[in-house]
C-alpha cells in the first residue's frame, strides 16, 4: 500500500533590509583626495574639445588667438606690398623721365632700394603669415567640426598638401575655405558646401593674385627695353593684387573667428554677486568636528 503526502515547497522569507539612521554628513580623518578641480567658473567656449595634431586642446579662444596673429601678419604683408608697388610705380616714372635725359644716381638707387626692401620683406612676411594662417585654418576646422557635432571632411595633412602644391592650391584653397564655412554656419553634413559671396570674392582674389605672380616670373625671362618696362608695370600690378589678397585674408580670418565665437570672452565682465535681498539666514553649525581646521 502506497501513501502519497502533498507538502508545500519551503521558501525562506527574505529579511527586510535594515536602514541605518541618518548620522549626518560624512566625516574624514584627513582631507579627501577626490572632488572637483580647483578652477574658477569658465564660459562654455573655454571647455577643451578634441585635440588637433599639435597635442593641445582646440578651443575658440585658441582659434581667436592664432587668428589674431595671422590677421596681423596679413596686414603687414599688405603694407609691405603697397610699399613695393609704390616703388615699382616710382621706377616706371623714372623710366619715362630717362628718355629725355640722365637721372640722378641717388634717386635711382633709392627707388631700387624701396622696391627691393618692400619685395623681400613682403615675401618673408607672406611666408610666415601663410604658415600661421594654415595653422589657424586647421584649428578652426577642428573647432567648427566640434561645434557642429561633425567630423572634419579632410585630414590635416591633406589640407596642407593641397595648399602648398602650386597650381592645385589655386583650386583647392577656395574649396577648403567653403568646407570650413559650411561647418561654421552649422549647415547639414549631407548638404554640398556652397560658398558665400565673401568666400567667392576671396577665392577670386586668390586665383588672380596667383596667376599674376606666375606671369610676372615668366615675364622676367624676356629681353629688351620694352619688356623690362612692361615687367615693371606687371610687378606693380602684382604687388597691388597681393596687398588686396592680404587684406581680404585678414578680413576672412576675422570673420570666421567671429562666427565661431560671436562674443569675445576677454571682453566680458566677470559675474559677481553684488547683494542678496529677502534671503533667509543660513543655518549655523551647532557642533564643530574635532578634526575640522576651521
Amino acid at each position: 500500500m502506497t501513501r502519497w503526502v502533498a507538502s508545500s515547497p519551503h521558501r525562506p522569507k527574505r529579511r527586510p533590509r535594515r536602514r541605518l539612521p541618518y548620522l549626518g554628513p560624512p566625516a574624514y580623518s584627513e582631507p579627501p583626495r577626490w572632488g572637483f578641480p580647483a578652477l574658477a567658473w569658465r564660459w562654455p567656449t573655454a571647455v577643451p574639445g578634441q585635440y588637433s595634431g599639435t597635442g593641445a586642446p582646440v578651443t575658440v579662444e585658441r582659434v581667436r588667438s592664432v587668428g589674431g596673429h595671422a590677421a596681423a601678419m596679413m596686414w603687414a604683408v599688405a603694407a609691405l606690398s603697397l610699399m613695393a608697388a609704390a616703388g615699382e610705380i616710382w621706377r616706371y616714372v623714372l623710366l619715362l623721365q630717362s628718355r629725355g635725359g640722365a637721372l640722378s644716381d641717388q634717386v635711382v638707387a633709392t627707388s631700387d632700394a624701396v622696391v627691393t626692401i618692400g619685395a623681400v620683406l613682403a615675401l618673408a612676411f607672406a611666408i610666415i603669415g601663410g604658415a600661421v594662417t594654415i595653422w589657424w585654418l586647421n584649428l578652426a576646422r577642428h573647432a567648427a567640426a566640434e561645434a557642429a557635432e561633425q567630423i572634419p571632411q579632410r585630414k590635416d595633412w591633406q589640407v596642407v598638401t593641397y595648399l602648398l602644391v602650386p597650381g592645385v592650391n589655386l583650386a583647392m584653397a577656395g574649396v577648403i575655405l567653403a568646407e570650413l564655412e559650411h561647418q561654421v554656419l552649422h549647415r547639414p553634413a549631407d548638404q554640398r558646401p556652397s560658398p558665400t559671396r565673401a568666400t567667392l570674392i576671396w577665392w577670386t582674389a586668390w586665383v588672380v593674385s596667383g596667376l599674376l605672380f606666375a606671369v610676372t616670373i615668366i615675364w622676367r625671362f624676356r629681353n629688351g627695353v620694352q619688356a623690362e618696362a612692361d615687367g615693371v608695370i606687371l610687378s606693380g600690378v602684382t604687388d597691388l593684387a597681393a596687398a588686396a589678397l592680404a587684406v581680404l585674408t585678414a578680413l576672412t580670418v576675422r570673420r570666421i573667428s567671429t562666427l565661431l565665437a560671436p562674443v569675445d570672452p576677454k571682453r566680458l565682465r566677470k559675474l559677481r554677486v553684488m547683494s542678496v535681498k529677502n534671503a533667509p539666514d543660513p543655518e549655523l553649525r551647532k557642533t564643530r568636528l574635532a578634526h575640522s581646521r576651521r
